[in-house]
């Protein structure tokens, strides 16, 4: 039985995770010619011109703009909502609120953040969104954990499926001249670049020295609100350090093949993020589904999947304890080689065919639970 999915997110020209993630779920799980649809959500300043697949665009602009996105979805077999706070119009984005409540389609909600300690508007939206929902998709068993000690939700409806990687390691490994270490992602505060650069600045010792690239562009939210003063003030960091000429800036939103390429010429992978309530990283996913070994802060999705797996914890905020860890990884004999080792069996399922067919099956076990004159079956 071929199913119509339908999708409600932000989505590529907007340059961010849930954009990210939601492109690359869709054109999973539409492959072969299965019909589905995106309705957009758009902030200010984004691009709203007609873009492949999307049926319906939701400016934050629009009053009630959650009627006619309701309206789109309605024509396809189940509604797929990513949910961010902020992402949709209202405060803390609570208009999707009433979108799933008029919903006669089955819903899936992805929640994309579980905070620890959400304001009481946020916990309680949270719980409303939960209630409306038909399924809720974690992608961490930290989340789930999370959702389940700090939210009043049905425990019956929550799934845990992972975030989703493409396939990096048909790309041969890069290597270069000097060790390699990067970071990549949308640049924003937070991101805790600053300890990666203190910590490259106690690795002079070895030979050769190795190299840091810092991916991505500026956090269009970011960027609209402080322009490029974090950036600037990395520059002026490593300056200081004494570590600019070792330190490459790549400024740039990479296509999949681009990424690939750059993230196989990697030898460590840092996230030296502050967050304490990260539960989700795609960054992350897709490091460890590349066989790159990864040197992370102690935010909670790095505490999940490098604890005895692919990679090294250290405390936040500490370039001493980054800067050990990163020496370890590229001296110590074998050991980037045991710490990939140690999910080689695990990435088949992070890869994005399979956490697509995860989704799939759960769809099919939410229609399955309607009458069938609500599943409108195509040919």
């Amino acid at each position: 039985m071929a199913l119509a999915y339908g999708f409600l997110s932000t989505h590529p020209p907007t340059q961010c995770g849930l954009a990210t993630f939601n492109s690359a779920l869709a054109a999973h799980l539409t492959r072969g010619g299965v019909f589905g649809g995106i309705v957009r959500v758009t902030a200010e300043g984004d691009d709203e011109r007609p873009q492949p697949g999307v049926v319906h665009t939701w400016t934050p602009s629009e009053p009630s703009g959650w009627k006619a996105a309701a309206t789109a979805l309605e024509d396809f077999d189940v509604a797929i909502v990513q949910h961010e706070y902020g992402i949709y119009p209202g405060s803390d984005g609570e208009d999707v609120l009433p979108l799933l409540r008029c919903l006669t389609v089955p819903s899936i909600v992805v929640l994309h953040t579980v905070l620890a300690r959400p304001t009481p508007q946020q916990k309680a939206l949270l719980e409303k969104i939960g209630a409306a929902a038909d399924a809720i998709v974690t992608m961490t068993g930290t989340a789930h954990d999370r959702l389940m000690a700090g939210y009043r939700v049905d425990a019956g409806k929550v799934s845990v499926i992972p975030h989703g990687a493409a396939d990096h390691m048909r790309v041969p490994a890069q290597h270069r001249s000097r060790p390699h270490l990067l970071t990549w992602g949308l640049l924003g505060p937070g991101k805790g670049i600053e300890w990666a650069l203190r910590a490259l600045a106690l690795l002079r010792g070895i030979d050769p020295p190795p190299t840091y690239t810092i991916a991505g562009k500026t956090h269009p939210k970011v960027l609209e609100q402080q322009g490029e003063a974090y950036r600037d003030g990395l520059y002026k960091l490593a300056a200081r350090l004494g570590v600019s000429s070792a330190v490459r800036h790549d400024p740039v939103y990479r296509d999949q093949d681009s990424l690939s390429r750059l993230v196989r010429s990697a030898d460590v992978v840092v996230l030296p993020y502050d967050s304490a309530e990260q539960v989700t990283s795609g960054v992350l996913i897709e490091a460890v589904a590349a066989g790159v070994p990864v040197v992370a802060t102690s935010f909670p999705h790095a505490v999940e999947l490098l604890t005895s797996g692919p990679g090294l914890l250290v405390p936040q905020g500490d370039p001493a304890a980054l800067a050990s860890a990163i020496r370890r990884v590229l001296t110590q004999p074998g050991l980037a080689d045991n710490l990939t080792r140690r999910t080689r069996s695990l990435i088949p399922t992070l890869l994005w065919p399979a956490v697509a067919a995860r989704y799939d099956d759960l769809v099919r076990s939410l229609v399955a639970e309607r009458p069938a004159a609500a599943v409108s079956v195509l040919p």
